[in-house]
């Protein structure tokens, strides 16, 4: 864990100082903060709270407030590690850690998982290896730490695991199954038989999701049963073998299930398969119209399509299943043969007067063919529950009946529950065999040591959350039920294990804020009853399904008398609290609640034929049997096989087969629970194995150590909102409250619904799960092997004791071994025989003794490396003392190789020495020979002692099954026999009881009769009058008188006092109820004040806990900062002694350095004297040779001078030998003493740049730790800035383009009518300028004109030219446009007519192919008549070949008939013939024999032509199958042509549609420019003709102006003139590609020219471009050019101008005429 900064402490002080608290209220929950003061007064329980969110101020109940921990918890992998655990901390923390997409969290030792819709990324392969090896502290929250952490436990403790999955359905359990294995099967590997792989596991995956899974209103593939998936590991931790049981199968939603819901998956693959030639062996090319069992096809094309590809990858798995093909298409027929069954359907009993027959009699023959057997077969074992040629078997149903085949009196099934019962068993059988086979396929004979089960039941089923209204099945009860069991199963080992075992080892801890936990709704279930139940019992209460199996065995049992003998044991009674029920009564009829998951999830249950549904079907217990004697030998080779073998328990668990050692003790723990006590004699009840099953699936899991996941839902469309218990929790103030849902988590995250969170979390009773891992100590360890495994971590006590020492007191050992390990101690507690521990404190002590086992092991390295690196050493040295041996021995080879001796020797020897090895290997050869038939003996010898071993031990494993089989049917027995005696004599008893109270009744009786009859006497005497008026009779009519009035006197008397009591009783009794009604309130009172005391003790409790525990948190963490102050302290205190140690060290190695520079100084000193006395010597020498020179030459020299002389000689040269020696010596040691010098300096050089070089590493990592942060800060800045660019780029664009597209399309929209108006307003213009301009005509012609008004006449015959250009040139585009319009409208019309030949083509042969098919139908109708026709003849045939067979047979047995009397006549005629009878009676003999051989030779003839007729008609028969399979395939290739060919006509029709359209726009366009080209010829022509009159005027006006020219005053009118004269050139030379100008306006404009020219010509000369250039002053007028504001305000106006040509030409017309007007 990373320590916290300063500022995170800092911001979590001030947090914690706000006292931020959680209101819980009905959506959720809200952050607030908690405000406390002295002047606040409220009343007790309140308390005032400011919401964070909008800064209210509210009053609320304390119990509705709940601590908040700080933001640094809000994502935390552990919800046990919480602060403040409350429901609300958690439900926040879930929910953030979800909205970021982490979908595990640990909680405590288990696991919680929110599901989500898709596949993230975190299930990779990557990742599985990420979590390999590791343990679960080191890994994060994840499925695959779960399967890592029981694996490695599994390893280190070789002991069984199991992984039990919890949630509701829809959560991600069986994905989260997947997974689990997926892990197991890549990271543990399998052996060498790849027994057990991914690519396996995937396969079967796909296998059990095929046949197993269906479609829900909770989830899209919903697993419909439990499995439990065994996996075998090897001594080196590999998958050896796998099993697989399945139990609890909805075998009946083949043909019954809820409404909306479908079928399993492998009908509707099945359906949509490709293989044209499977769907003809199934008879599926024709699909029935409807289905009794609802299998119906799929619509969508895609659905088919999805549905088709997986068929074919369940094909693909069931090969690498290694199922061969034969049994896959068992399993095809048995599926066909279903659904053909359910099309086949029942008759209804009203209508066939209780005949049960089929319905479609052709559907149910292919069923039977598809079976194998024949229709009476099939309708006699599903209609008449009795099958030809055998007794029934035990069935491999999933829930299968005694064996008896009978029904109980007064059980009748319809038709059609005989046929649901006959595909619910067939399905059954083939799901068991399909586990049976997967189990084949991965079985193995290799030795298992231990294993691991993973666990996957159906979830919790509730309609309601589903968006359903109606009512949940028995089914979903059952899987509701097995839920349960399973939760009350964590519920035990979370709780009640942990406290007996600390009860035992006397640990002292108070959970005084755990709830106890009742059980009701898993005993309203399966409580069980007495076996023998006693008139004393008889209202024992008994579960649900008790009641339903004594119900079906009770005549006219209904389902409201089951409910209120339900709800008289489980219902609310009187004086019970709302809620403690585990039922309730529901509105609607046989519907009942009963809540489970601790009442936190009410489920409402429909009762509608329940009792129907579990009474026998013998239909189903037929199925088996049907399958085994069908005729197809591959369907009843399969199940004949299976039923020799034992392998399911009362057709409930399927895949009990497995090949180990391990599976077979699996296996035999569930046969031992249907084998003892009440299951031995209940097991065949089909209500009372639900119960057996899940027994049986708690037992197994039992037996390992288990590891929890529970999957919760984050969202479901119809969830309600609070669950309907009463006693959950309800928030008064704040529930009224408008509050949002909660603290909101960040924005953009995945949101989940908190109430049902909340529901789910209240179900699972995870928060007391984990307070108990909080406040007690769940990990654990036996003195004895907790010593053994960390004395590790305290060597010391290792060192004092030694290593091989015996412990006397374990406790005592382990104590000391606490205490030198300094652990806190709260964080452990010593029990009787084991060592306790707080979460998290025993994987601390792991991870110290992983670093000492680490460090031993590296020293250990090193040893064995130094040890190693020594031997290989050594074998150098004898290597080179071998070299050296063999160079001697080959110098001595040298020498004496070619010595004659030698090379004798080496030519003898090798001839002894090959006799000596030749004996030898003789000898070793025949022991070779001897040792290998003793191995051979002994190997077979093994194998057979191996086989024989393997036969015993199978054999005693058989045997001992059976024994404790029959001991415990002994057991039983004895005890029903016990129970029998106890109830004969208590029934003895009762009967003498019963005997004497009968013959006391049976006295008084008869007094009663003879006072009877003396009465009637009396009153016949009377009446008859025979009886005398004596004084006896008149007594006797007295006393009979009296003795009625005292009778009625008592009567009156008894009545009137029992109504003054019943009136005292009525009185008393309505005192009593206002006292108890008003102790009942009090009562009442007082239970809500209790309960809340209670609820606000618990929270203070859990709070003050809460608190404990991060003060212990706290405490341990100061102990562990001491430790790590002591150590720094120690380490920092040897730092320094190591300092001072070194610093002695150098100043002792610098001595020893001048020590040892001084004594080579002086050395050095020495070894030059001794040069230059060795110097000396040589001169020495040298003279004395030249002496011996001089005296050898002197021949006169005696022998004793030169023997004298030698001798000096010599003296002289071993002295200098000797000083030589003793400087060598001297260098030696000089040099050594240099390399000691230069070792130690480089030592401490190395040293220093050692030091350095750690430091300079330790700054780079820093500083490349810093560089690295600031690089990654700068990308991510600089990637926000370029994505918010980008952003804002985009924005802007977008914003242009949108503004853009406005205006155009305002633009396009306005344009006409802008343009209209401007003409409409131009026009009005003109007009009144034209009338301005008549007036100012007339009064020019009166008056002379103005020089203003001459110029503004001009100005505007200018602008009017240059418009009436423009006209012009747009008419001329206008006809170009036109004439484009005409040629599309050309290729349109031809386009059509192609298209209406091809459409007038297709239709011909659409009706041409109608006709070829209406043809075919015919034909095939025809056929159709002749295939019926021939399968009548074919069925009439079958008949008589069976009546002929039938024959057949009778005539072979009259054939043996006769043989065996030909033969007995042939001994008596033999006999006969020996005693010489009479001749005739041997000749009347021998005739009949002839007789009978004749007889016989004609019954042959006869059998072998009805052989013949048999082939024929089976010839026959197969001719028409391929005559009608030929037909088919005609007719669906001339299905598909059509199809083709309508899509072909289709595409046309539209084709045709849209060229019509195309054209009837065209059309509409070129009518529009038609129109607009009239009004333009319209406009054009009233133009040209206001031209005429203009240019007519100007002509006048030039006359008028001629007269006016003399004089000086008219010079400016002249440059006016000229300069509008010039513009016009300009405008013509612009315009001057155009030819349509008018040559009578250029007459005009030539004629002004001329005109201008005759009256300045010496003033004026044409410019270059045929203009008039004046020499004269600027003129005083200025010629009004165009505004260039228009086009400047209107710029796509002026650009589309030539669309509009005709508005702007008459515009310019106008102006035109306006000028010629004005002039």
């Amino acid at each position: 864990m990373l320590a916290k900064t300063e500022e995170q402490i800092a911001a979590e002080e001030a947090w914690y100082e706000t006292e931020k608290v959680w209101l819980v209220h009905r959506d959720g929950f809200s952050l607030a903060s908690q405000l406390k003061s002295e002047e606040l007064s409220l009343p007790e329980g309140k308390a005032r709270v400011k919401l964070d969110h909008d800064g209210a101020i509210l009053d609320v109940d304390e119990d509705d407030i709940e601590k908040a921990n700080a933001p640094s918890c809000d994502r935390l992998e552990d919800l046990a590690s919480l602060v403040y655990l409350n429901e609300s901390s958690v439900l926040h923390t879930l929910r953030q850690r979800y909205g970021a997409s982490l979908l595990h969290t640990y909680a405590g030792p288990s696991l919680l998982v929110l599901s989500t819709r898709g596949a993230p990324a975190v299930y990779s392969e990557k990742v599985m290896h990420m979590f390999k090896g590791c343990r679960r502290e080191d890994m994060a929250p994840h499925i695959y730490a779960v399967a890592q952490t029981a694996y490695r436990a599994m390893l280190m403790s070789r002991q069984d695991q199991s992984i039990v999955l919890l949630g509701s359905s829809g959560s991600g359990k069986t994905t989260s199954f997947q997974h689990l294995v997926q892990y197991l099967a890549t990271i543990a590997g399998t052996s060498g038989t790849k027994v057990f792989s991914v690519e396996k596991w995937q396969a079967l995956s796909t296998l059990l999701e095929a046949f197993g899974n269906s479609p829900t209103i909770m989830n899209g593939s919903a697993t419909r049963f439990s499995q439990i998936l065994s996996l075998d590991f090897d001594q080196a931790g590999q998958v050896a073998s796998a099993s697989i049981q399945t139990m609890l199968l909805e075998k009946l939603r083949v043909a019954r299930r809820p409404a909306s819901e479908a079928t399993f998956n492998v009908f509707y693959y099945l359906l949509a398969c490709g293989d044209a030639t499977l769907r003809t062996e199934l008879h599926l090319n024709h699909l029935a119209e409807n289905n009794v069992f609802g299998i119906v096809p799929l619509s969508k094309p895609e659905e088919k399509q999805k549905a088709a590809q997986q068929f074919s990858k369940l094909q693909a798995a069931m090969k690498v299943l290694a199922i061969s093909p034969e049994e896959q298409k068992t399993c095809w027929l048995i599926l066909a043969s279903i659904y053909h069954l359910g099309a086949a359907g029942a008759t209804k009993e009203a209508a066939e007067a209780g005949r049960k027959q089929f319905a479609r009699h052709e559907w149910a023959q292919k069923a039977a063919y598809l079976l194998g057997c024949s229709l009476e077969e099939l309708s006699s074992a599903i209609f008449k529950h009795q099958l030809k040629g055998g007794t029934l078997q035990r069935s491999t149903s999933f829930r299968q009946g005694p064996e008896e085949s009978g029904l109980g009196e007064g059980t009748k099934l319809s038709a059609l529950e005989c046929l649901e019962g006959m595909a619910s068993g067939l399905y059954s059988e083939l799901f068991t065999l399909l586990i049976s086979l997967v189990n084949r396929a991965l079985k193995s004979s290799q030795h298992s040591l231990c294993s691991m089960m993973i666990v996957d039941t159906p979830g919790f089923q509730n309609p309601e959350w589903g968006g359903s209204a109606r009512g949940a099945s028995f089914e979903e009860l059952c899987h509701n039920y097995a839920q349960d069991r399973l939760q009350r199963l964590f519920h035990e080992r979370t709780f009640l294990q942990e406290l007996e075992r600390y009860k035992e080892d006397n640990i002292e801890l108070a959970f005084d804020d755990l709830e106890p936990v009742a059980d009701d709704s898993v005993a309203a279930v399966d409580q069980a009853s007495h076996l023998v139940r006693s008139l004393a019992h008889a209202d024992e209460a008994r579960g649900l399904l008790w009641l339903l199996e004594e119900e079906a065995l009770v005549p006219g049992a209904t389902e409201d008398a089951l409910l209120d003998r339900l709800f008289s044991y489980y219902g609310p009674q009187e004086g019970d609290k709302k809620g403690q029920s585990p039922l309730l009564r529901s509105s609607k009829p046989r519907h009942f609640l009963l809540g489970h998951s601790h009442g936190t999830n009410w489920v409402e249950y429909n009762v509608a034929g329940w009792l129907n549904y579990t009474k026998q079907n013998p239909a189903t217990q037929n199925a088996p049997r049907l399958l085994q004697d069908s005729q197809k030998k591959i369907i009843s080779n399969l199940f004949l096989g299976r039923a020799g073998s034992a392998t399911v328990l009362s057709g409930s668990i399927a895949g009990l087969e497995g090949g180990s050692q391990l599976a077979l003790r699996r296996a035999t723990s569930m046969r031992k629970t249907f084998t003892t006590g009440m299951a031995a004699v209940k097991k065949k009840s089909l209500c009372i194995q639900i119960k057996l099953q899940v027994d049986a699936l708690i037992d197994t899991i039992k037996r390992s150590k288990m590891h929890f996941v529970h999957c919760f839902l984050p969202v479901a469309e119809g969830w309600p909102g609070e669950p309907r218990s009463a006693s959950s929790r309800r928030v008064s103030s704040s529930s009224e409250l408008d509050l949002p849902p909660g603290d909101p988590c960040e924005a953009g995250l995945l949101q989940l619904d908190v109430s049902l969170l909340r529901a789910q979390l209240r179900g699972s009773r995870l928060l007391d799960a984990m307070r108990m891992y909080r406040q007690g100590y769940p990990d654990h360890m036996v003195f004895s092997e907790f010593r053994r495994r960390f004395d590790v971590l305290a060597p010391h006590l290792t060192k004092k004791h030694g290593r091989n020492y015996i412990v006397v007191d374990e406790k005592r050992a382990v104590e000391e071994l606490l205490e030198s390990l300094d652990l806190e101690k709260s964080s452990c507690c010593l029990g009787l025989s084991r060592v306790f521990f707080r979460a998290g404190t025993l994987a601390r002590l792991e991870e110290q003794r992983d670093e000492q086992t680490s460090r031993h092991l590296t020293l250990f390295q090193a040893a064995c490396r130094g040890y190693l690196a020594r031997q290989h050493f050594k074998k150098r040295k004898i290597q080179d003392l071998a070299i050296r041996c063999v160079q001697k021995n080959i110098k001595k080879n040298k020498g004496v190789k070619d010595w004659p001796w030698w090379k004798l020797f080496t030519t003898v020897r090798p001839l002894i020495q090959v006799q000596l090895s030749e004996e030898q290997i003789r000898n070793k050869d025949e022991e070779i020979q001897q040792l290998r038939s003793k191995l051979e003996k002994v190997e077979k010898e093994r194998n057979e002692l191996r086989l024989s071993s393997d036969r015993l031990e199978t054999r005693i494993s058989e045997l001992t099954s059976e024994l404790t089989d029959e001991r415990n049917t002994g057991e039983s027995a004895s005890q029903l026999l016990d129970a029998e005696t106890a109830e004969r004599l208590r029934t003895e008893k009762e009967m003498k009881e019963l005997q004497t109270q009968y013959d006391a009744l049976k006295k008084q009786m008869e007094v009663m009769e003879m006072e009877v009859m003396e009465a009637r006497l009396i009153r016949a005497a009377e009446i008859n009058g025979e009886v005398d008026d004596d004084d006896a009779g008149g007594e006797w009519r007295l006393k009979y008188e009296r003795a009625v009035r005292e009778v009625d006197f008592t009567k009156k008397r008894l009545q009137q006092e029992l109504e003054d009591k019943m009136e005292v009783e009525q009185q008393s009794r309505r005192q009593l109820e206002r006292r108890l009604g008003d102790l009942q309130a009090d009562s009442d009172e007082s239970q809500r004040a209790l309960q809340q005391l209670k609820k606000k003790c618990q929270r203070l409790t859990a709070e003050l806990q809460d608190t404990k525990l991060h003060l212990e948190g706290q405490q341990v963490r100061n102990h562990e900062l001491e430790k790590k102050q002591r150590r720094f302290d120690s380490e920092l205190s040897q730092a320094h002694e190591e300092t001072q140690r070194e610093k002695l060290q150098r100043e002792k190695l610098q001595r020893e350095k001048d020590m040892l520079l001084a004594e080579a100084f002086s050395l050095k000193q020495q070894m030059e004297e001794k040069d230059l006395d060795i110097a000396g010597f040589t001169q020495k020498v040298v003279s004395l040779e030249a002496e011996l020179q001089d005296i050898s030459s002197q021949e006169s020299k005696d022998e004793a001078s030169l023997a004298k002389v030698k001798k000096q000689l010599r003296d002289l040269e071993a002295k200098v030998k000797d000083q030589e020696e003793e400087l060598d010596e001297q260098a030696g040691s000089i040099q050594m003493l240099e390399q000691a010098k230069l070792r130690l300096e480089m030592e401490m050089e190395r040293m220093r740049q050692t030091h350095s070089k750690e430091m300079e590493s330790r700054d780079e990592e820093v500083e490349e730790a810093r560089q690295s942060c600031q690089k990654k800060l700068k990308q991510m800045e600089v990637q926000l800035e370029e994505e918010y660019e980008d952003k804002q780029k985009a924005l802007r664009e977008k914003r242009e383009l949108e503004s853009k597209l406005a205006t155009l399309s305002d633009q396009v929209n306005q344009r006409d009518f802008e343009s209209e108006k401007r003409l409409r307003k131009d026009l009005k213009r003109t007009k009144a300028l034209l009338a301005d301009a008549q007036i100012m005509l007339d009064h020019l012609k009166n008056n002379a004109p103005s020089k203003r008004e001459i110029a503004q006449l001009k100005n505007q015959l200018e602008e009017s030219e240059f418009t009436c250009a423009a006209a012009v040139k747009a008419r001329k585009a206008m006809e170009v446009e036109m004439e484009d319009l005409h040629l599309q409208i050309d290729d349109i019309a031809k386009a059509k007519t192609a298209l209406e030949e091809q459409l007038s083509r297709l239709q011909r042969e659409k009706n041409e192919i109608q006709n070829r098919l209406e043809e075919d139908q015919e034909d095939m109708n025809e056929l159709m008549k002749k295939h019926k026709a021939a399968v009548a003849q074919a069925s009439r045939d079958m008949a008589q070949m069976n009546d002929l067979q039938a024959q057949i047979e009778e005539s072979n047995k009259e054939k043996q008939e006769l043989q065996e009397k030909l033969q007995a006549l042939q001994s008596q005629v033999e006999f006969l013939e020996q005693s010489m009878v009479d001749k005739s009676l041997v000749s009347r003999q021998e005739a009949k024999i002839r007789e009978l051989e004749t007889r016989l030779e004609f019954e042959k003839t006869q059998v072998k032509r009805l052989e013949n007729l048999a082939s024929r008609l089976k010839e026959t028969m197969e001719k028409l199958t391929e005559e009608r399979d030929q037909r088919a395939a005609a007719e669906n290739r001339e299905k598909e042509q059509n199809k083709r060919l309508q899509r072909q006509l289709r595409d046309t029709k539209e084709e045709m549609s849209e060229l019509a359209r195309k054209e009837a726009e065209a059309s509409r366009k070129k009518h529009e420019l038609e129109m607009d080209l009239e009004s333009l010829e319209a406009a054009n022509q009233s133009l040209q003709a206001d031209l005429k009159l203009a240019f007519k005027r100007i002509g006048d006006l030039q006359a008028a102006i001629e007269d006016e020219m003399e004089s000086d005053e008219n010079e400016d009118l002249i440059n006016s003139l000229q300069d509008m004269v010039t513009k016009y050139q300009k405008k013509k030379n612009k315009l001057e590609g155009d030819s349509d100008v008018d040559s009578e306006l250029e007459d005009r404009v030539d004629g002004v020219k001329s005109w201008l020219s005759k009256n300045k010509g010496p003033s004026k000369a044409p410019s270059d471009d045929g203009s008039l250039k004046s020499s004269s002053p600027t003129s005083h007028w200025k010629p009004l050019a165009p505004d260039p504001s228009d086009d400047e305000h209107d710029p796509v106006d002026s650009i589309s101008r030539p669309r509009f040509s005709h508005s702007y030409l008459s515009d310019s017309d106008t102006e035109a005429k306006l000028t010629e007007t004005s002039a």
